[in-house]
């Protein structure tokens, strides 16, 4: 039910005017006002405010930017701020992003403008990245206080933060190190002033002290609320990625349009079939076509029947499923090898339930252009005519529906609308086959094809085949032909090191790519050491940025050595380590994945072309859009649907979140009753000189590339 608001009701004041004065005319009180949820984003073009951003952008959250060193930019005052509608007074912006406490020159009417605003409508301001002074309620750091480095180091979330906005967190939030040459964060550490209302929600201790000093906390003076946040960051850190959901929810009171989950899904590829193992002597890979030497030979690697035992025991005590992307010519080829037996194949079978499945076409064809193989690397066949030679539409439908048919059979648990074609192919792939195969569109809709994974590292952006939409994975640096540890960290040596070092030299043609290395890897210790670290961070990185796109892997690497392991369980359990057990990992599906992907892009849209209105007044919220459009809300838990009385959303991270689609033209939410936040009384404007620009170090403006330290 609806609580009664605004014009129904009289203020005290006007209630006593109406009582103490005999016929005079009651007066109405004035309608509450309506908050817009939208922020405005006010940067300097540094790293910390283009990080909120980002956070902003991935959860779908509405958001101005405002760019100080654009000579174009409005001019942030009371109009540009706030108006009315109707007879309604309208904050058009539910919170403000300041690159710090006071980007403006001194004595600047716009501070004055920001601060007045804050005040009038208890808007709470976040300052992306300052330095500790009493004008943010902090002691200089000089004081006995810290600045400098925070590499390394292991922040604490306060008992006041775990209960306030970053609840979410098991506690820990560790800074970093990933570089011994690059500094990669900088900080100050301080105390409050004394008798300033300071809360930290973050800490971290003051090196030779036995006190703690802040780096995130809220600083409430002249009726304003701040965010103080002391350190740098990029957006790629893994101290902001914990941070960033609870900045949101600070500014917002946990009630924004958007919404976000921290995603974690794994592809096996190839299952049921051989991978060809590398070759440490010839640095390619018998059964490759650009492994050419004529005495090569394949080595095959397959699971055995205990790696499914082993696959399926390690789900069940993660409480993590894996998505088995199958080959049926592979088991069907082995057993006309092995007089019809197959313990592999049978032993997948009697567990088929315990895995989710995906069709990844029947033999691995390569479903592009016909390869001519003579050359090296490989070509695009061509007719005489010079155009390409294309893989058929009915070899492509073959071997999706043959692969289908089998899994039908063996009576696998299928999507049969998502498909996963060898090494992606019929899709475009540079340098040799610049287009899609003409065919693939046809062929998937002949088999009723909606979800087809692509390359994120090719194409990290959906579009549409044929009747298809493409679902982006991210590649997983643990190579397809390692069944071994010491396979797997050879052929890392040899394409991430020098020429001169006997490796491939391609870093020396890239410099830009970043995993290069100074000098080989131990092949004892080199994978546990430094591909294990590595792999993780940058897995861990993506689950913690709200992307939900899956990682893909092989069969190899759950055989012989099971080297996915390793990689997999320390994702999990730095997570553990890290969140509450209110924001578990969500793990997805394939389509499930290219649905929230496809409603992201939706909503993006919607948002860009000016179609959504969202607002709220009191503890109502509303959002409107065109009818059938899919929204995306979090709010505090509690709060209900105005329509039916039921909950919102889905429980997550201490809130409620979720898509919903509207039957109409609005959706009303009730908020639960909140205490109103304490606010001290009116005051002046406060002005103060801007703060000086904070110091970014070398590791801040741009990713530093994750390695054995991170």
């Amino acid at each position: 039910m609806k609580r009664l608001i605004g014009t129904t009701l009289l203020t005290t004041g006007a209630l006593v005017a109406a009582l103490a004065l005999p016929g005079a005319p009651a007066q109405a009180a004035e309608p509450e006002p309506r908050i817009d949820l939208r922020v405005l984003v006010v940067t300097d073009g540094g790293p910390a405010t283009e990080a909120i951003a980002a956070e902003l952008d991935a959860a779908g959250t509405p958001y101005t930017k405002v760019d100080l060193n654009r000579a174009d930019r409005p001019v942030i005052d009371a109009g540009y701020l706030a108006d009315t509608v109707g007879n309604r007074n309208r904050a058009k912006f539910q919170a403000v992003v300041l690159p710090n406490d006071n980007p403006f020159p001194a004595g600047s009417a716009e501070m004055t403008a920001l601060a007045n605003y804050e005040r009038a409508y208890d808007i709470p301001q976040v300052d992306a990245y300052t330095y500790a002074r009493p004008e943010v309620g902090l002691q200089y750091a000089v004081l006995g206080g810290y600045a400098g480095s925070l590499d390394g180091v292991r922040a604490q979330t306060t008992a006041a933060g775990l209960s306030g906005p970053f609840g979410y967190l098991e506690g820990a939030v560790p800074f970093e190190d990933n570089s011994p040459t690059v500094g990669e964060s900088y900080a100050y550490l301080s105390t409050p002033v004394a008798g300033a209302d300071f809360t930290p929600y973050v800490e971290a201790a003051i090196p030779g002290t036995t006190e703690r000093g802040s780096l995130v906390g809220e600083y409430r003076h002249d009726g304003r609320r701040e965010l103080v946040v002391t350190f740098v960051y990029n957006r790629y850190q893994q101290q902001f990625r914990l941070l960033a959901r609870g900045i949101v929810d600070w500014m917002t009171g946990g009630t924004h349009l958007g919404s976000s989950r921290n995603y974690f899904a794994v592809h096996v590829d190839d299952v049921f079939a051989a991978d060809d193992r590398w070759n440490s002597t010839l640095n390619c890979t018998p059964g490759d076509v650009d492994c050419t030497d004529p005495n090569a030979v394949p080595d095959p690697i397959r699971m055995t029947a205990a790696d499914v035992d082993h696959a399926a025991a390690w789900q069940t005590a993660r409480g993590f499923t894996l998505d088995m992307a199958y080959n049926a010519a592979g088991t069907v080829d082995f057993r006309a090898d092995n007089n019809g037996a197959d313990p592999l194949a049978d032993r997948f079978v009697a567990k088929r339930n315990d895995f989710r499945w995906i069709n990844h076409t029947y033999t691995h064809a390569f479903l592009g252009c016909e390869q001519n193989t003579s050359v090296v690397p490989w070509q695009c066949a061509t007719h005489p005519n010079g155009s390409v030679k294309w893989v058929s539409r009915q070899d492509v439908s073959d071997e999706i529906a043959l692969n289908r048919v089998w899994g039908q059979t063996a009576g696998l648990p299928l999507e049969n609308d998502e498909l996963v074609t060898g090494e992606h192919s019929g899709l475009r792939v540079l340098p040799q086959q610049n287009t899609d195969n003409p065919n693939l569109g046809p062929a998937l809709g002949d088999n009723g094809i909606g979800w087809l994974a692509s390359d994120n590292s090719r194409e990290p952006g959906q579009r549409q085949v044929g009747t298809a939409t493409t679902v982006p994975r991210h590649p997983m640096n643990v190579f397809y032909n390692a069944g071994r540890a010491a396979e797997q960290v050879d052929e890392y040596n040899w394409i991430y090191t020098s020429r001169a070092q006997g490796g491939s030299g391609i870093c020396e043609d890239n410099p830009a790519t970043t995993t290069c290395l100074p000098a080989p890897l131990d092949p004892a210790t080199g994978y546990a050491d430094h591909i294990v670290p590595l792999e993780r961070q940058i897995a861990l990185g993506h689950v913690l940025a709200n992307d939900p796109k899956p990682h893909f892997i092989h069969q190899s690497n759950l055989a012989e050595d099971r080297i996915a392991y390793p990689v997999l369980d320390g994702v999990l359990d730095a997570y553990d380590a890290l969140f509450a057990p209110s924001t578990p990992v969500v793990n997805l599906r394939m389509k499930d994945i290219g649905r929230e992907l496809q409603r992201r892009s939706a909503w993006r849209t919607a948002v860009q072309n000016g179609q959504i209105t969202a607002y709220r007044i009191g503890d109502t919220v509303t959002v409107e859009a065109p009818s059938g459009t899919a929204v995306p809300v979090t709010v505090p838990e509690g709060t209900l649907r105005s329509d039916s009385g039921s909950a919102f959303g889905e429980a997550y991270a201490g809130g409620r979140s979720g898509w919903t689609s509207l039957a109409g033209a609005s959706l009303d939410l009730e908020l639960p009753h909140v205490q109103a936040l304490r606010a001290d009384g009116p005051a002046p404007a406060r002005v103060v000189a801007p703060a000086p620009a904070a110091r970014v170090p070398a590791g801040v403006a741009e990713p530093v590339a994750p390695g054995a330290n991170g």
